[in-house]
């Protein structure tokens, strides 16, 4: 089991409705009792050279590429769903097409990100999380719950999760955890049940938990948080490491705070590439304090954390520390 709980292995996934479905019996063991993976340390051919902003994105994204920052020197890994049989259907502007739910994130990583190395790890094994040289980030579209009432140094970690959560307390990677889609507080209880991943990251140096507006923010046309997406909630210790961007399903079709941490990725990435000396830490650091709040309908830290991450105000400083 991937810990020493009864316990459901959840992706917080779009189309929204399948982020809580029961997992019928066969996806429950693989999801629970891991497997061979058919992607560790897999990656994605390279992005093409031309790149194209999106509709979905933030306009500070090209503002960044105009730059010269793309995301080049830095991998994102993303943990996720590479092996099931579950997939939907999308659109990031490429088409429609139809994929497993770690192959969407990755997707959208990649498009954020182009010039970054994207590497696969499938969620269903229960290995370590390798890092590679250079700045690392590591995206968590998914969540663990079991019956709530415990405490995160209760459980007994798989390899792969106790990897993730050290990274973290130690500042070695960037850790880019989808908030979740229970319209709850981060480690709140949902159906009897609280998401462990959620709690024990709490107040680890280098982890964002991360939430979905339901567009992009600006100042004359202001976001705010998406009906289905967890919020920060009353703990300054998630307040202070809680961010949240546009998913704009109307758009892509794709909704769920899973399509909210693969932006994060992508900015730290991006971040990464112009401060080629920072730590984890400090580009984590970097896109929470460059956050907004002027962007937000009644911008509320317990709502919203830290606000709106601003890729364009992380960018502006000479240096970061």
């Amino acid at each position: 089991m991937k810990f020493g709980l009864a316990v459901a292995l959840v992706i917080l996934s779009a189309p929204f409705a399948s982020a809580q479905e029961a997992l019928d019996a066969d996806e429950m063991a693989a999801l629970c009792h891991g497997g061979g993976s058919i992607c560790v340390s897999a990656t994605i051919p390279a992005a093409p050279a031309a790149q194209t902003v999106q509709n979905w994105m933030s306009p500070d994204v090209g503002a960044a590429w105009a730059a010269g920052y793309k995301g080049k020197g830095v991998t994102i890994t993303m943990v996720d769903d590479f092996s099931s049989s579950s997939r939907f259907s999308g659109n990031f502007g490429l088409g429609v097409q139809t994929q497993r739910h770690g192959e969407w994130t990755r997707e959208e990583a990649s498009m954020v990100a182009p010039l970054a190395t994207i590497k696969s790890k499938d969620f269903t094994t229960s290995s370590y999380v390798p890092l590679a040289s250079g700045l690392n980030v590591l995206n968590l579209s998914y969540g663990m719950y079991a019956k709530a009432g415990y405490s995160s140094n209760q459980i007994g970690w798989a390899p792969e999760e106790a990897s993730i959560i050290s990274y973290a307390t130690r500042g070695m990677a960037v850790v880019s955890k989808a908030a979740g889609n229970d319209s709850v507080a981060v480690g709140g209880v949902t159906g009897g049940q609280q998401d462990y991943l959620d709690l024990a990251l709490i107040g680890k140096p280098s982890a964002i938990f991360v939430g979905a507006l339901s567009t992009n923010g600006t100042t004359s046309n202001k976001a705010q948080l998406a009906w289905y997406s967890n919020y920060a909630g009353s703990s300054t210790a998630v307040q202070s490491h809680f961010l949240v961007v546009g998913v704009t399903g109307d758009k892509t079709g794709l909704y769920g705070t899973s399509f909210a941490a693969p932006i994060i990725s992508g900015y730290a990435a991006i971040i990464g590439s112009k401060f080629t000396k920072a730590t984890p830490t400090q580009i984590t650091n970097d896109l929470l304090n460059a956050a907004r709040t002027d962007t937000l309908v009644n911008y509320n830290p317990s709502v919203y954390g830290k606000g709106e991450a601003s890729l364009s105000r992380a960018l502006a400083p000479v240096a970061i520390r």
